[in-house]
């Protein structure tokens, strides 16, 4: 229960942009928050909650995630102001990071047998995938019968079950002895260096790509993670050791993973506004035609298996992210009469590609890490993925925008790109368009990021089958 709520957190307010934009008069920027800031905050978070897990025990920190995640929810459903909405996201976050290493360790306790430990695993891996495969569903129907707000309110009843179920089916393990202490320093350097990162993404289309205040966010973001790599080097309990990712497969495995999540999870909030704002779908219609992408993801990280281990890791990352970048060439083929046809053809073999990049480059990684080290590696791997994910929908969601009131003539960059909606800056047929040509360019932009992270892995991770020892 706890990772299909953690699933569904991720994808259930995808399509509702429309209904936010109505009922908060939300710009396109805020929207932009409120669908990362929940991926924002678990991937700046998780890697310090592991050593919060250890400190105050395991089913301690599963419950205060899942109480967190409750909360926040109940108050981003009463938010009656896009501020609101974004803090309660972030601190749905944050309740996620305590949850997900809470729950991957209490699978350990369960199932102290490999074979046991490896199938539970699996199963709150199908836990967590089909709550992100169903979120947009369940979201498109809750805000098109409903409003946007149910969609958080869904996870009330869902997080008070498993919280009345965990005190007599959780072990609850006392902390451990000598549990290393929280990373305070490196959770605020990082956390606050992608804040102004995203921050000057986000805002970059709407105050201007040179106004000061945007390249003050850059520069700050660059002096932040600088100095977050010069504290993690020098303190006795770092969040993020750097010594692992050296190995070579440790960090490119973990650069294809954040690249692919940046070039996948921004076309997935480019596409749910394409097909409401273009196609004229309604939420819970939108919700339906994405699902062959996840589906197709799931199928591509079936076949990454007999590829792992016939041929390595190389072979599956680069085979992976090529496909991805031959999905966005066909997505920058979109033109304003395109059909539903064009989007599944998206979906399928970018779906495919990153099914095959998700398994095979978050074996380069556990495979580079050392047995007694394998908590750090699954939290590399979420890390990575999240914030990827938040830095695609700020990127995307920053291309669209710019390209879209430029076509339009309109210097609002805060403008909610909806033109069927009614987007003002001239007739329907004209803001068609002018979204259409926007979304080709985001398309361009992954594409070049997809094919970089190809080029990386081609070079740089390891040819050939892994040692019967591995």
């Amino acid at each position: 229960m706890g990772f299909f709520v953690l699933g569904v957190d991720v994808t259930v307010l995808n399509v509702a942009v429309p209904a936010l934009q109505r009922d908060l008069d939300a710009t396109l920027a805020q929207v932009q928050w409120i669908a990362l800031g929940y991926a924002l905050a678990l991937g700046t978070a998780v890697l310090p909650a592991g050593a919060v897990t250890d400190r105050i025990g395991r089913r301690r920190s599963f419950v205060a995630g899942l109480a967190v995640c409750g909360a926040a929810s109940a108050l981003g459903a009463l938010a009656r102001h896009p501020g609101q909405l974004i803090a309660a996201r972030c601190g749905m976050g944050l309740g996620a990071a305590l949850l997900l290493p809470a729950a991957l360790s209490l699978v350990g306790d369960l199932h102290p047998a490999a074979a046991s430990r490896r199938r539970a695993i699996a199963a709150g891996a199908a836990a967590g995938a089909f709550g992100g495969l169903t979120g947009p569903v369940i979201g498109g129907f809750l805000v098109e019968e409903f409003s946007w707000r149910a969609g958080l309110w869904a996870n009330v009843p869902l997080t008070a079950a498993a919280l009345a179920l965990a005190p007599a089916l959780v072990p609850g393990p006392r902390a451990a002895p000598g549990a290393a202490r929280a990373d305070v320093g490196g959770l605020a350097l990082s956390a606050t260096g992608f804040l102004a990162l995203v921050w000057a993404v986000v805002e970059s289309p709407g105050r201007g790509w040179t106004d000061p205040a945007v390249l003050t966010g850059y520069g700050a973001a660059a002096v932040l993670l600088i100095c977050f790599v010069g504290w993690e080097r020098r303190s006795r309990h770092p969040m993020l050791p750097l010594s692992p990712l050296r190995d070579v497969r440790v960090g490119t495995g973990a650069a294809c993973l954040a690249l692919m999540s940046l070039a996948l999870f921004g076309a997935l909030f480019v596409l749910t506004l394409y097909l409401q704002g273009v196609q004229g779908c309604s939420p819970w219609q939108a919700g339906v035609r994405v699902l062959p992408l996840p589906a197709a993801l799931a199928v591509g990280a079936g076949a990454a298996l007999p590829l792992l281990a016939r041929f390595g890791e190389r072979l599956p990352v680069v085979l992976g992210l090529t496909l991805v970048t031959c999905a966005f060439a066909v997505q920058a083929g979109t033109r304003p009469g395109s059909g539903y046809g064009r989007v599944v053809t998206f979906e399928l073999v970018a779906g495919l590609g990153a099914g095959l990049v998700a398994r095979a480059a978050a074996e380069a990684v556990m495979g580079a890490v050392p047995r007694e080290r394998a908590g750090l590696g699954s939290a590399v791997n979420d890390a990575t993925r999240q914030l990827g994910a938040a830095l695609g929908v700020a990127v995307q969601g920053s291309v669209l925008s710019a390209v879209y009131t430029s076509r339009l003539g309109e210097g609002d960059g805060g403008v909610v790109p909806l033109p069927v909606a009614g987007a003002s800056g001239g007739p329907p047929a004209v803001a068609r368009e002018a979204f259409v040509a926007a979304v080709t360019t985001t398309a361009v932009t992954a594409a070049v990021v997809s094919l970089a992270a190809t080029t990386a892995a081609w070079y740089w991770l390891p040819a050939g089958a892994p040692d019967a020892a591995d």
